[in-house]
């Protein structure tokens, strides 16, 4: 049976070995001339601006993942009035007010994220725990929903460092166990975290290739 999920980007769930689990979100800012749209469960980068934008290479670059985008609040050019969204829709903030953006940045924060293709079997998922893989793509959404679209890339998992995801696990979920098609809620966590310890890589654009 086709398991049920959807894309949905990176939820967050937990996080990695007994700390309290408070899934806080930090606040970023987005620029106000910022035409890209930022969907809930993106993931995102830090701008050597100071600000955040949606990750723009799914294979990384020079920059480090901030975390995870949950939502927005900025005042409307429009109407004037304040606007809680849960996605930058790429325009419509009064630039006369701080775009505000809620990121899930702690680099022990674990998430899940579906699956873009089989993984064969229940086996051989459990087989590619603590590898590493990238997204199947990062950077799309709905604009209905304000849902990202990201999957994890099954095709791209390896044990190369620089991958942008770790796996941590395969989450127990009877409506999408059918490990022979896509749809997998897998548990990872952001590889290579701009906030980890080791996290020296300097904030700036990133590279343009492996979308």
């Amino acid at each position: 049976m086709a398991n049920t999920n959807g894309a949905f980007g990176l939820r967050p769930i937990g996080v990695v070995g007994q700390a309290a689990n408070t899934t806080g979100a930090t606040e970023y800012r987005i620029a106000s001339g910022n035409t890209n749209a930022i969907y809930q469960g993106s993931p995102v980068i830090p701008l050597s601006t100071g600000f955040i934008d949606i990750v723009g290479a799914a294979a990384g670059g020079t920059v480090g993942l901030l975390g995870v985008f949950w939502g927005c609040e900025y005042v409307s050019s429009t109407t004037g009035e304040k606007v809680f969204s849960n996605y930058w829709p790429g325009s419509g903030a009064d630039s006369n007010h701080p775009v505000k953006a809620f990121v899930y940045d702690n680099p022990m924060q674990t998430f899940v994220i579906c699956s873009d293709a089989s993984l064969t079997s229940e086996a051989t998922a459990q087989g590619h725990v603590f590898a590493n893989a990238n997204f199947a793509t990062a950077t799309s959404g709905s604009t209905a929903s304000g849902i990202s679209s990201a999957k994890l890339g099954v095709s791209t998992i390896a044990t190369t460092a620089a991958l942008q995801l770790r796996i941590m696990g395969i989450q127990d979920d009877p409506e999408n166990s059918d490990f022979t098609a896509a749809g997998i809620p897998v548990i990872v966590r952001l590889n290579n975290s701009f906030n980890s310890a080791n996290g020296a890589i300097v904030a700036g654009t990133p590279s343009t290739t492996g979308v």
